[in-house]
């Protein structure tokens, strides 16, 4: 194992220096790289194979460490109660206006729709209640979000970040769809 080693050695601390672009973690990890392939050389297939083994295993030890060495931000405690609402509030604007959106679509999807997303039923138990196969029923949800998605996207303008959805309005050629549901447009 050390001949293989020390004939991959650099090449091996040149790819995690270029991954992480420190030299002083490239060491690190490349000692880490070592311990594990010391310990797991058994699991090698064949010696033919070792530099490819060792670059998954220079790899996953890069993704460790960043795993294990992310950085958060602390919260200030009512940073969150702030954030929350606005959130909560677009989420339920949103859902008011995917009520008659959910009947524009076809009969057999919405009917799969309703039970399962609205109603929060399991598959299981809407394929029972429509008389269906449980892949039926998933087909049909499958194709009627499909369907929802494509009425949204042409009757919403919406704002998404990070947190969620952030802002959304009907698109004017479909306020009729939001004053069905009396939601007020401007």
């Amino acid at each position: 194992m050390l001949a293989e080693w020390l004939a991959h050695k650099e090449q091996l601390k040149n790819y995690i220096v270029k991954q992480t672009g420190d030299p002083d973690l490239a060491d690190d990890i490349l000692q880490e790289v070592y311990i594990k392939a010391s310990q797991k050389i058994d699991q090698l297939e064949a010696r033919s194979k070792i530099k490819s083994w060792l670059y998954r295993i220079t790899h996953n030890a890069i993704m460790d460490h960043y795993r294990s060495h992310r950085s958060y931000e602390e919260l200030i405690d009512n940073q969150v109660e702030e954030e929350l609402p606005i959130e909560l509030e677009n989420l339920q604007n949103i859902g008011q206006c995917l009520r008659p959106m959910f009947d524009c679509l076809p009969e057999k999807y919405r009917q799969a729709m309703v039970l399962a997303e609205l109603d929060g039923l399991p598959q299981q138990t809407v394929a029972d209640q429509l008389g269906l196969s449980l892949s039926g029923t998933k087909s049909r949800i499958q194709r009627g979000r499909v369907k929802l998605k494509e009425i949204l996207m042409d009757c919403c303008n919406i704002e998404v970040g990070r947190e969620g959805i952030v802002d959304f309005s009907p698109k004017p050629e479909c306020t009729q769809l939001a004053r069905m549901n009396g939601v007020e447009v401007a």
